[in-house]
């Protein structure tokens, strides 16, 4: 399998490659740029093209010539069609708790693969719908001040702490944390297979 180039820093995203036996490295170099959409489907896949970009054009000036597939993603929560991004600070992430609680809501990944040396470029927004148990005042201020959300999409970390609160999941659960890697695997089988 071609070595994969993860254009991405997030923790979870290494781990979950790491789960499934892929060989990557990171490469980051550049991040979002401020886009006019607040459609959930469209914010990640821009989202994902943006990161994907950046590396391709490192890559383009460095003189780079290795047959490599480079990975972005980008993930975002939405309740009620609103995309709900990483907290600004313990208030923003008591508030999306209140939202969530109680309710489904839906989390998109954007995934962009492009094969560096043919070209081939593939795009996808997986969907997966998470339902919340009632959380009171407390349990939320109690969640928050473990300081799990701040860094989180939806300020809440399904992997984690925040699990406790989930009571059901339609979908994949591996999108939740932040990367579909099943369909992930097929895209990419399929992107080596049709070279």
């Amino acid at each position: 399998m071609k070595k994969i180039i993860l254009a991405s820093a997030s923790p979870r995203r290494k781990e979950l490659l790491e789960q499934i036996g892929m060989e990557f490295e990171v490469m980051v170099c550049g991040g979002e740029a401020p886009i006019e959409t607040t459609i959930p489907e469209d914010v990640v896949e821009i989202h994902a093209l943006q990161k994907l970009q950046a590396v391709i054009e490192h890559l383009e000036e460095s003189g780079y010539h290795q047959d490599v597939i480079i990975l972005s993603a980008d993930t975002v929560v939405a309740y009620d069609s609103k995309v709900l991004e990483k907290p600004k600070d313990e208030q923003d992430a008591k508030s999306m708790l209140g939202m969530l609680q109680g309710n489904t809501h839906q989390v998109y990944t954007g995934v962009a693969l492009y094969d560096y040396l043919s070209k081939k470029e593939k795009v996808f927004v997986q969907k997966t719908e998470v339902t919340f148990y009632a959380m009171t005042e407390e349990e939320i201020r109690e969640y928050v001040n473990t300081k799990e959300p701040m860094d989180k999409a939806g300020s809440y970390g399904i992997q984690g702490i925040g699990g406790k609160y989930v009571k059901e999941i339609k979908g994949d659960y591996n999108n939740v944390v932040g990367l579909p890697v099943a369909r992930l695997y097929q895209e990419v089988k399929w992107m080596m297979n049709n070279d």
